[in-house]
């Protein structure tokens, strides 16, 4: 956890946090346009730019028990019975990289929705410090909570486009941690890919159980791509994962990148490795190929 909070510190300064950006001005005013490049300071960064040529992107609102929660939508424009990708953020929320995930995703032909599942808690961006980020935000957003808004999500692209029998999801970090308990929550989740989400933790009211509880039980099939230089996420909680999954009925696998650490994926962190972040991709979409969902 401590290389976590590090990079996660080196990035809330790098990107200016403390300046006062306002996400939900931001998110008001990519309704219908698709994120800005320059919108946010972490733009600047990302090394991946994915522009909105073909698709429909933008922000929608869905409506979960009277709360507005805004969700960064992109789909191939004027198309239908679409495969269905749920994009999670990491701890930092809903910005451009996310975004820009959910336009890759839309260039391969799925409805990818990225919700934003802190906007009861709090904006992440402007947020000065990682403790105040964990303390204030993130350990007040339970786990029942983002089912519920997910579900609300999945309930939209059902409704709006989207293939019910083809729905997927994938997640970063914090999302990684979702992706692993949502797969194992909503029986319309056909296949997941989670980047190093956290496996274990202690039982809390809020986060009543961790990905090693469902894993004996879980039928999804998940794809973890995982850092071994990753010292928030030992290689000894995968391969007690890889133990639990396998008392069960699931096809779940792992794959290590011996030469990356946390955070490999994210192209505006100092974390990203290529590489790896590229052959994730690809093992991405092939797994969600190869499991039906596309």
């Amino acid at each position: 956890m401590d290389d976590l909070i590090r990079d996660a510190e080196s990035l809330l300064g790098k990107t200016g946090v403390s300046e006062g950006v306002d996400r939900r001005d931001f998110l008001k005013a990519a309704i219908g346009t698709g994120f800005a490049a320059a919108a946010l300071p972490v733009a600047a960064q990302t090394v991946i730019k994915t522009d909105t040529a073909g698709l429909t992107a933008g922000v929608i609102q869905i409506n979960v028990n009277g709360q507005n929660v805004p969700v960064y939508r992109a789909q191939p424009e004027g198309k239908t019975n679409l495969p269905v990708i749920l994009v999670i953020s990491e701890i930092f929320g809903l910005h451009e990289h996310i975004a820009d995930v959910a336009r890759r995703f839309a260039k391969q032909g799925y409805l990818a929705l990225a919700p934003d599942l802190f906007i009861r808690q709090g904006d992440p961006t402007r947020v000065t410090s990682i403790a105040e980020l964990q303390k204030g935000i993130i350990a007040n957003t339970p786990d029942a909570q983002v089912f519920t808004d997910l579900d609300a999500v999945v309930a939209w692209a059902k409704a709006n486009g989207g293939n019910a029998d083809k729905i997927a999801i994938t997640g970063f970090c914090w999302g990684g941690r979702i992706t692993w308990l949502y797969a194992a929550h909503n029986p319309s989740i056909k296949a997941g890919v989670a980047w190093y989400g956290r496996l274990m933790g202690d039982s809390t009211p809020n986060f009543p159980r961790h990905p090693i509880d469902v894993a004996g039980t879980l039928t999804v099939p998940v794809l973890g791509l995982y850092g071994g230089k990753d010292t928030g996420i030992s290689q000894e909680s995968i391969e007690v994962m890889k133990a639990a999954l396998a008392k069960g009925p699931n096809k779940s696998t792992f794959v290590i990148y011996p030469n990356s650490g946390h955070a490999f994926h994210a192209d505006y962190r100092a974390s990203y490795v290529e590489a790896d972040a590229k052959d994730g991709w690809g093992r991405t979409l092939a797994w969600f190929r190869q499991n039906g969902v596309l």
